[in-house]
């Protein structure tokens, strides 16, 4: 590999960061408003997907389910296209250079923004006992993103406040501990291109916790079940009812998962009346059951080689470690605690 300066090329590159939570299995939110993208950049960009369990022990939890939930995702991730030949996909847990690094960061970390990020405002106001882990839990992320080195963070409109305090933790260490220059890159927000996908009440965003989803590993009839009921245009009371399609959460989902033309049908037989809902719907289910299927397939065949996860998972520690290690020894030495 080619060295400029004592770093490698692949260090001059843009990095890609990504976490998610170890939720189980994808549902369709996850997948088309973040994993369907990492899935082609990781062809563009080194890319270090994470499962970030630390994030996940902030709520109550139960342990066995933790570690089970942990190994689906990882088993989700790979079915859906992450390639661990390519993409560098790991467990949180498994590489404590993440925790080391946020405890110093929290030095750095400015308590005020922290109060004022708008997730801990609305976690905190949830619960009557608040852990600190609900408050520190963008310095972590910040850790996780800047241990790598990281430059551009695939996000959703949520999640730019949490990376704006990442730019900033990293502006703080530089001005004390830099040296003079840029160790930690600010990093950038990649904003994902699928809008905020909304559940199926067409209410709130789509989520396991409100069962509004449809989940990557369902069946066709299950995915069928779920469509049918779910919430279209609400002025489209009788069959003959003209509709807009961009209120209309299936017409969404159609962009996601139809062909363009396809998609344009579908407005025009929304505005005409010229389908039903239901009409729409049975569209909307045959493309959906094209494209997850073959993912379902991979699935079938990793749970069935459950190695294959574990030792997609261990290769991304290792490769993880020597990178941390890395950063740690330097981030140490111009701290003065080597």
């Amino acid at each position: 590999m080619l060295a400029l300066h004592g770093h490698s090329y692949l260090h001059l590159m843009s990095r890609i960061f990504s976490g998610i939570q170890p939720s189980g299995e994808l549902h369709i939110g996850n997948y088309l408003g973040a994993v369907k993208n990492w899935v082609r950049l990781q062809h563009q960009h080194p890319s270090f997907i994470c499962i970030v369990d630390y994030h996940a022990i902030t709520v109550p939890y139960e342990p066995e389910h933790l570690r089970t939930r942990r190994h689906d995702m990882a088993l989700s991730l790979l079915a859906a296209g992450i390639d661990p030949e390519i993409a560098t996909l790991f467990a949180q847990s498994t590489v404590p250079e993440h925790t080391e690094l946020a405890w110093i960061f929290n030095s750095v970390a400015p308590l005020g923004e922290l109060e004022r990020q708008t997730q801990f405002k609305e976690k905190s106001s949830r619960h009557e006992s608040v852990n600190v882990g609900l408050l520190t839990y963008p310095v972590l992320q910040a850790a996780d993103i800047l241990l790598y080195h990281a430059d551009l963070v695939p996000v959703g409109e949520d999640q730019v406040q949490h990376l704006e305090l990442s730019r900033v933790i990293a502006r703080r260490w530089n001005t004390q501990f830099g040296r003079g220059e840029q160790y930690f890159p600010e990093p950038k927000p990649l904003l994902s291109p699928a809008p905020r996908i909304m559940g199926l009440d067409g209410q709130a965003k789509m989520s396991k916790s409100i069962g509004n989803t449809i989940g990557l590993m369902e069946t066709p009839e299950q995915i069928w079940e779920k469509l049918r009921p779910a919430m279209t245009d609400p002025k489209r009371v009788k069959r003959t009812d003209p509709g807009t399609p961009e209120v209309c959460n299936i017409y969404h989902l159609h962009k996601a998962f139809s062909p363009p033309a396809t998609v344009e049908h579908v407005a025009i037989q929304c505005t005409t009346a010229g389908w039903g809902c239901i009409d729409c719907k049975h569209v909307l289910h045959g493309n959906m059951v094209e494209e997850l299927v073959p993912i379902q397939t991979r699935a079938r065949e990793l749970r069935a080689k459950p190695k294959l996860v574990n030792d997609a998972l261990a290769a991304g520690t290792e490769k993880c470690r020597v990178a941390a290690g890395k950063t740690m020894r330097d981030v140490r030495d111009r701290m003065g605690i080597d």
